[in-house]
């Protein structure tokens, strides 16, 4: 049995829609998402979606709400740091397994509508407030970290310092040597480009926001 077959012999949902234009968004990116290709991912006529999703809009506003309630809450530990850090790491790892989102996050859509999906937000928010931030203060401080883990997510799957390959990374050392004498910095750095690992990038910049918003609000106090 074909698989669109069995799948076509389900009980059509609200839920089962979106996780099919989830599927289709991850496997074959965000312009693939329409109401026909996912109908044909879920075995019906496009007609049938509309029953469970107003439009499009609505099924990319499922999507993120779908995507936001499959946050892997990290265990907490006593330390405050740590489990800011677990909370960024468990943030990026999200959006690694659905990169394609990050576009729909960044666009003006509907309001979130289901609790499953604020609790990420509500973890965050409550996380940033320990720290002894004001409440204005910690909702700066979590559009910098959720500016930072998205950016950084864009930037690693682009491949940081724009490839890795051997043939690239030759052609890049020879354009710096060739430069004249007022790119001194850039000749002195760029050798460490080529040592970037994305997970230990990630910590340290995470470890820098980590230690302004300690600094911060230890002179609120």
């Amino acid at each position: 049995m074909k698989v669109n077959e069995a799948r076509s012999r389900e009980p059509l949902t609200r839920e089962r829609v979106v996780e099919a234009a989830l599927r289709v968004m991850d496997e074959e990116g965000l312009e693939a998402v329409s109401m026909r290709r996912v109908a044909r991912e879920v075995g019906v006529e496009a007609m049938s979606l509309y029953h469970h999703v107003e439009d499009k809009e609505d099924l990319l506003d499922g999507i993120c709400e779908h995507v936001m309630a499959g946050f892997e809450f990290p265990d907490p530990v006593e330390d405050w740091a740590e489990n800011c850090r677990r909370g960024a790491r468990a943030w990026r790892r999200l959006l690694q397994s659905h990169p394609a989102v990050m576009r729909l996050f960044a666009e003006q859509r509907g309001p979130v509508r289901t609790v499953d999906s604020m609790r990420p937000m509500e973890f965050a928010l409550r996380l940033l407030r320990g720290a002894g931030l004001s409440d204005r203060d910690t909702a700066q401080a979590f559009h910098a970290f959720g500016g930072y883990i998205q950016g950084f997510v864009m930037m690693e799957l682009g491949s940081i310092a724009g490839g890795s390959d051997e043939a690239h990374l030759k052609a890049h050392a020879d354009l710096v040597s060739a430069l004249p004498e007022e790119f001194e910095a850039l000749v002195a750095v760029s050798p460490y480009f080529a040592e970037c690992d994305a997970d230990e990038q990630f910590e340290f910049g995470l470890d820098l926001l980590i230690r302004g918003l300690e600094a911060k609000a230890a002179r609120n106090a």
